[in-house]
């Protein structure tokens, strides 16, 4: 049995006339005839009463009206879902985020350009750390995620930045450098730091090491966290200062914990996205050429200034 003749048969269910249903169908009423017989021959069954006059479905006919209708039904959402598929409009794509990255806003606008451009598409958001998430996709697990470098990629994976902002400090309620209005680096000798889990030269902790070198200090960091919400957690115990994005200042309120700006021309963290090279998927293509695009758009913008003094 093959599809035209579900095809055939249905149209003429349907009609109940057969030039009609050859018209509907776009073929000569022989054909049609043709067709039909042939299912009647594969089935071993009569499934139209036709005389001079009229067109009627057999018992038979009535059955097999109620099955194949559904079976066609079937088959064309099949057709429809391949179609989406291979356009990347239809799949799942697993994303890994940090915390940080859902604060920083840069996630729900992402997720929200993939659903308006690619609304059938399932979306699996799961928060990983960045080095977790790299593994993740090196090994096939995760297919998009939202890292903090600077870190080491494996191969075959890369990123693009979506986000760069300046490092504000965040200190314990009742510091003394709570009384400033901007903090240079040099302040900050004989302070313990807290960083996340990150191992030398990579993510905060290349950022805090090169905000110390800018001091002319190696800072000391006394403790470290999960991540960036869990060591502000920290510092709102009084372990420590912490350099922290400025995203974070604006949504991240802890009880115990006062921001304040850097002097000068503070460094800068970057928020990016990670992906398979190469990637085969057509759905993870299309997220990934919408994360390209929004990246092209970060780097065409004009930095920022310094401010001039007065």
């Amino acid at each position: 049995m093959e599809l035209r003749h579900l095809r055939a048969f249905l149209a003429v269910a349907e009609t109940l006339h057969f030039a009609q249903a050859a018209e509907q169908l776009g073929i000569s009423p022989p054909a049609l005839t043709e067709q039909v017989q042939g299912l009647e021959t594969l089935l071993g069954a009569r499934l139209f009463r036709r005389t001079k006059r009229s067109v009627a479905l057999t018992d038979a006919g009535r059955l097999f009206l109620a099955e194949a209708r559904p079976a066609l039904e079937q088959v064309r959402r099949a057709e429809r879902i391949g179609r989406l598929a291979g356009r990347g409009e239809r799949g799942i794509v697993t994303v890994g985020f940090a915390a940080s990255a859902a604060l920083s806003g840069v996630l729900a606008s992402s997720v929200s350009a993939w659903r308006q451009a690619q609304p059938e598409v399932e979306l699996r958001l799961q928060e990983l750390e960045t080095m977790p998430q790299l593994a993740a996709l090196a090994e096939g697990r995760l297919d998009i995620g939202f890292i903090r470098p600077p870190v080491p990629l494996p191969d075959g994976v890369a990123m693009v930045p979506l986000l760069r902002e300046p490092l504000w400090l965040a200190l314990p309620a009742g510091h003394p450098l709570c009384a400033s209005r901007d903090i240079a680096p040099s302040e900050l000798a004989d302070n313990p730091f807290i960083s996340p889990d990150f191992d030398a030269g990579q993510g905060f902790h290349h950022h805090t090491m090169a905000f110390g070198a800018q001091g002319g200090f190696v800072p000391h960091i006394a403790h470290r966290g999960r991540d960036l919400v869990a060591v502000v957690s920290l510092v709102g115990l009084g372990l420590g200062v912490a350099l922290v994005p400025e995203s974070l200042r604006d949504c991240l309120r802890a009880p115990g914990v006062e921001y304040r700006p850097l002097a000068g021309t503070p460094p800068r963290s970057e928020l990016a996205a990670a992906f398979r090279r190469g990637e085969a998927a057509p759905a993870t293509r299309a997220c990934i050429r919408l994360l390209r695009q929004a990246s092209a758009r970060l780097d065409a913008t004009p930095p920022e200034l310094p401010p001039v003094p007065a």
